[in-house]
């Protein structure tokens, strides 16, 4: 279906705005263009605390990370990586979505702060990514229920990094992770799928802006061929944990978050998928600001709940059915 109104409004209030394409910014151009949204977005709901802390990761680099409690006794702990194809985004720009999910699954969030690209280059993101998940799965019992639920999610790029904990975790006995949240994933770096070919998804992200990430992120073609790069290049993604899959239909990823969800089905992985239609990538961190921002984080918060609440994520099925 057509992009919808308010995104096809948000958009060209954006092209008023006139500036360079994104792949045609510095890293720190971008950085600061994503740091406008922030004002945008607003604040987001009051949290019982909040605790700035870091934690080490490689090469003696102590990763920042926001912990939000929203409560005197959350059930449960949700590991958030945010979107930015690796290279742009942070703490302050992913606050308000980290509250408010935070508030609607009575859930701790700790929102990681992890090394950016070009100035760190794979696998630095997954690295610190992974220090903090240790870090979680040891210290859950300080911020939420000690037996309560682990969860680990993100957006695009985090959900890159969502997706190559869990892989991770099964490789390397690490923690058990009870569900893994992936927003319009990066999953592949295939560049000629039908998504990325559309012009309709040439949007907020462009295939040349992603491709811009990519050569930031992992400048080494070899490097691309690993799991911990494209994590839909893994041979089998039996076991890791179940999962929620977020598709936006006008996003170049389109296609390579589509292709994990069924490929994590075919892995026996219980998984559920929606796509959101006439919606773009990008979405989903637009809280208070784009309407489909809302439906996807009740779509979200509904995966979590229902983890807390004992009910299955879903059978090991994905299909055309799964959209919204």
């Amino acid at each position: 279906m057509a992009l919808d109104s308010a995104t096809t409004a948000f958009l060209a209030q954006m092209a008023e705005a006139g500036g360079p394409a994104l792949h045609e910014m510095t890293p720190q151009e971008a950085r600061e263009m994503s740091d406008g949204f922030i004002e945008l977005v607003g604040e987001g709901p009051e949290m019982a605390r909040v605790e700035n802390i870091t934690v080490p990761s490689t090469n003696g680099y102590q990763v920042p990370v926001r912990v939000l409690v929203p409560s005197d006794a959350p059930r449960g702990f949700i590991v958030y990586l945010h979107g930015g194809g690796w290279v742009v985004g942070g703490l302050d720009g992913y606050d308000t979505l980290g509250r408010q999910l935070a508030e609607r699954t009575d859930c701790a969030v700790a929102i990681v702060d992890y090394r950016l690209a070009p100035e760190h280059t794979f696998p630095a993101a997954a690295e610190d990514s992974w220090a903090v998940l240790e870090w979680a799965a040891e210290n859950s019992g300080n911020y939420a229920a000690a037996d309560g639920p682990l969860v680990v999610a993100g957006d695009s790029a985090g959900g890159n990094l969502s997706a190559v904990l869990a892989q991770r975790t099964v490789r390397e006995a690490g923690p058990r992770i009870d569900l893994q949240v992936l927003v319009y994933p990066v999953t592949d770096d295939n560049f000629d799928s039908t998504s990325y070919r559309d012009p309709a998804n040439e949007l907020m992200l462009t295939a040349t802006s992603m491709k811009w990430f990519w050569d930031l992120y992992v400048p080494d073609a070899n490097d691309r061929a690993r799991w911990d790069a494209a994590p839909l290049k893994a041979q089998s993604l039996a076991g890791v944990a179940p999962a929620a899959v977020l598709v936006a239909e006008h996003d170049v990823l389109h296609d390579e978050g589509r292709a994990y969800a069924r490929k994590l089905a075919e892995s026996g992985v219980p998984v559920r998928e929606r796509v959101f239609d006439g919606q773009m990538h990008g979405f989903f961190q637009f809280v208070n600001v784009l309407p489909g921002a809302k439906d996807g984080m009740d779509y979200v918060v509904d995966a979590v709940n229902d983890l807390l609440d004992g009910k299955p994520i879903a059978a090991a099925a994905s299909g055309e059915e799964a959209r919204a």
